[in-house]
């Protein structure tokens, strides 16, 4: 029995002093850590004003900053593993177990190809920060490029929707250099003076300060027929705003379209 309690209190006296041998290595690892974190967000901050002073592309710019921080961090985070010690340990079960390797490698798989395909978006640039796009059944402004999702503003919600998703689903862009497209249609009656209406629409464009005529030619024309009814189809360009702003402008064009016609005797349908 003397045996006995002689060989717990020397167990528990080895397990003290491993203790204390590897409570400085914690500690230097937690310190390590925060200082990493620490030094990756101030390089990220001043990596990211400086590219957005001297890039013309604040979204490529914004997610550059963002990669190198996150390189910082995860060179930080295993140079905590290699103080603690399990950089060894770790190798030899990626290196004895490939099963493990490959469950891990399975459920990262969403996130490394949300990454890689938030790399792609950045330098690809199908579209920019303020654009309006469409894709997964989601229509929106571009508020942000993140390293797994993308940010898009609708109707006063934030959505995310995974990069992998714009890389692979079609992706429309409603905007060119700036400019957003903006169409909607008109019924006419049969038998009006359509050449006359579409004067008048273009005269409506022409008086609207929000219209653009740069680069771009606004556009009135007959784009189909059906029964007693004239399809007529206006378009125009107007310059890069939100959401909000950009459908006010569209209410408002289509008002002063519909109520210029009705005022010089045409009969809408």
């Amino acid at each position: 029995m003397e045996n006995f309690v002689q060989d717990v209190f020397k167990h528990l006296e080895n397990y003290y002093y491993s203790i204390v041998d590897l409570t400085p290595k914690f500690i230097l690892a937690i310190v390590v850590i925060l200082v990493s974190w620490f030094i990756a967000t101030r390089i990220g901050i001043f990596t990211g004003n400086r590219l957005k002073a001297r890039m013309h592309d604040r979204l490529l710019a914004t997610f550059i900053a963002r990669l190198i921080k996150s390189v910082l961090i995860i060179i930080g985070v295993l140079f905590m593993f290699k103080i603690i010690g399990l950089d060894g340990i770790a190798q030899s079960m990626l290196a004895g177990a490939g099963i493990s390797a490959f469950v891990i490698g399975f459920a990262l798989k969403d996130i490394g190809e949300n990454f890689l395909a938030g790399i792609l978006l950045a330098f690809k640039r199908p579209f920019s920060i303020g654009d309006i796009i469409e894709s997964n059944g989601v229509k929106g402004e571009v508020i942000n490029l993140n390293l797994r999702d993308t940010e898009v503003k609708s109707d006063s919600k934030i959505i995310y929707i995974p990069n992998a998703l714009l890389i692979k689903n079609t992706l429309i862009n409603y905007n060119s250099e700036g400019y957003l497209l903006q169409t909607f249609t008109v019924g006419l009656e049969y038998g009006s003076d359509y050449g006359k209406a579409i004067e008048l629409v273009k005269e409506v464009l022409k008086r609207n300060e929000e219209v653009t005529e740069k680069d771009h030619e606004d556009a009135a024309v007959i784009t189909d027929i059906s029964g007693a009814i004239i399809q007529l189809n206006i378009r125009y360009w107007v310059k890069t705003g939100t959401n909000r702003k950009s459908a006010e402008c569209r209410s408002k064009i289509i008002a002063e379209v519909l109520n210029t016609l009705k005022e010089n005797g045409f009969v809408l349908k």
